[in-house]
């Protein structure tokens, strides 16, 4: 997995935290995201109560909690806001489901949601309502790829959005059998097996 810039570690953030609930059938605290970074190779910085400050080689990671919403700012580790993303974590009163939602600070360069949709978890079943395209980054021939598994893109197929980057979400993916690319923001999109 390579993190190089803010949403190549919004998504399997994203990814991590949504398995959480599913799992245990609650959303995450503080010490539980903490860990989640830590095991996605961010050091600590800094931590004080319902804030922490994280770090990898590119990227900074802003944890901030309160009651019942946790906000994880991630902003290029050269300062630049441009690419900066936001994941809120939250419970939906009105819908009854945990909300894992990706938001860019600059609308600009995303033209849909990031992993297509939202992460919506019924609150009291724990089933996800909703398709999102979430998984990891890696390198290889030179490209980057969002890697995703089987059972993600059955899903995603379901929901008819596969010309839909899960990335930027411009409608430009160009699918090759099991790799798609994004003429938009250049990344590309492998299905692997489980």
């Amino acid at each position: 997995m390579i993190i190089y810039e803010p949403v190549m570690l919004a998504i399997p953030l994203a990814e991590k935290i949504k398995d959480y609930i599913l799992k245990t059938k609650e959303m995450p605290r503080v010490d539980e995201l903490k860990e989640i970074l830590r095991e996605l190779n961010l050091k600590n910085l800094y931590l004080d109560r319902g804030f922490a400050l994280y770090r990898s080689k590119h990227v900074f990671a802003l944890l901030i909690s309160f009651k019942e919403y946790i906000t994880i700012d991630i902003i290029s580790s050269s300062g630049d806001l441009s690419d900066a993303m936001e994941i809120m974590i939250y419970h939906d009163k009105t819908l009854d489901s945990y909300i894992v939602e990706i938001v860019p600070v600059n609308e600009l360069e995303f033209e849909g949601n990031i992993g297509i949709e939202p992460v919506i978890i019924d609150a009291k079943t724990f089933e996800l309502k909703s398709n999102p395209v979430l998984g990891h980054f890696e390198k290889g021939n030179g490209e980057v790829f969002l890697v995703i598994d089987e059972s993600t893109y059955k899903k995603w197929e379901e929901s008819n959005k596969t010309d839909h980057c899960p990335i930027c979400g411009a409608k430009e993916l160009t699918w090759h059998e099991k790799v798609a690319y994004c003429d938009s923001c250049g990344f590309g999109v492998k299905v692997v097996k489980e």
